[in-house]
């Protein structure tokens, strides 16, 4: 049987109908798939919620705090993460290492202009008298330039420690700093306890003179002197001696402390129970990150406030760094700067008159070692 062909006409209805339906195709089956997901949305969901990975389960127990085996022995025993390191990096890192830094920038700056201004204060007296008066013993001196020399050192190493490896590898390369950040860590861990006694001692032998009194609310009016050639009257300490003395006092226990904090989990030292009720003291992770961000920002504070202290007690003020280097200062600078402990020492028969500073060092086994 002979097929018939087909027309042109039919086969160009047949290319039409076949593109519609290629069309319709394409439309409806995605509008199909949709709507099953509308229709058996709720159910789909319940399906895939039973399915569960086992371990996403394993890491969110973790995260939430539950322990596993560690070959860590000491106080973090089966402590898989500590969640909290990322939050302290990022303090630590950020404002505490990006900012407060400045201010030891910013001091220099201040101390630097004081000086190109203003000048070292120096003493009336054209000439001086040889007439001296005791003001620290050898014991104090011997504290005094303990605890200096430590807070230099730790000053140092802390600095590095905490923004060295951003200033110090381009300079040193990576193998040159790695030394030195090992020794930082080192150094600073065994002055750090040398410096925390020598605190101690200071503000034993030290704070019985550093009571606020009328007097210094006057020298602190006067500006200490410092922008003017007015002398305010002062005792054995002035206003700004006791000012520091107390930042040394509060703010050098506090460093103390929280180095301590810092060190207990590392050597595995344990820590006397009646000591529980001190704040910090457990020693686990989130307390050593808390006294690392406080050790940090005291650290910096107080090495900016060091800087006008070591200034004022050196190429600041003529004559006072005398009284730490023999123990005796002038009678001249003592009633410049402190008239009234002159005259009570005056009126005490503690003025003394010393050639040289061997005969000063003599002197200190002969006269009182009692400071006046």
């Amino acid at each position: 049987m002979a097929h018939k062909k087909m027309s042109p006409a039919r086969k160009q209805r047949m290319a039409w109908l076949g593109l519609l339906a290629i069309l319709a195709l394409s439309i409806a089956l995605p509008l199909v798939s949709y709507s099953v997901h509308w229709l058996g949305n709720d159910a789909i969901a319940q399906d895939v919620g039973t399915v569960v990975n086992p371990r996403s389960n394993y890491w969110r127990a973790v995260e939430s705090g539950e322990g596993g085996y560690t070959s860590n022995g000491g106080s973090e025993a089966g402590v898989l993460i500590a969640p909290g390191g990322v939050k302290w990096q990022q303090r630590r890192d950020g404002p505490v290492a990006k900012y407060l830094p400045w201010a030891i920038l910013g001091m220099l700056v201040v101390v630097l202009l004081y000086h190109l201004i203003h000048g070292k204060n120096k003493l009336d007296a054209k000439q001086l008298s040889g007439r001296k008066i005791k003001r620290w013993s050898w014991f104090d001196r011997a504290v005094h330039w303990v605890t200096a020399l430590s807070f230099i050192a730790l000053a140092i190493t802390g600095l590095s420690m905490l923004i060295g490896k951003s200033l110090l590898i381009p300079l040193l390369g990576k193998a040159g700093f790695s030394w030195w950040a090992i020794t930082s860590i080192t150094v600073h861990n065994v002055v750090g306890p040398v410096f925390s006694v020598g605190v101690v001692l200071m503000i034993v032998l030290w704070i019985w003179h550093n009571f606020p009194t009328k007097v210094d609310i006057e020298w602190f009016k006067q500006g200490g002197g410092m922008f003017s050639k007015a002398h305010p009257s002062a005792g054995r300490m002035n206003g700004g001696e006791k000012v520091w003395f107390w930042v040394v006092a509060v703010v050098g226990l506090g460093v103390s402390v929280t180095g301590l904090i810092m060190l207990v989990p590392i050597y595995n030292l344990p820590v006397p129970s009646w000591l529980s009720w001190v704040p910090l003291i457990e020693g686990t992770r989130p307390q050593m990150q808390d006294a690392n961000l406080l050790h940090a920002i005291m650290s910096l504070g107080w090495t900016a406030l060091a800087v006008g202290h070591i200034y004022i007690g050196t190429a600041g003020t003529e004559g006072a760094f005398e009284g730490m280097k023999t123990g005796y200062v002038s009678e001249e600078w003592a009633k410049q700067h402190h008239d009234l402990w002159a005259s009570s020492a005056a009126d005490k028969g503690q003025v003394v008159v010393l050639e040289n500073d061997k005969d000063a060092s003599s002197a200190n086994h002969n006269v009182s070692q009692t400071p006046a």
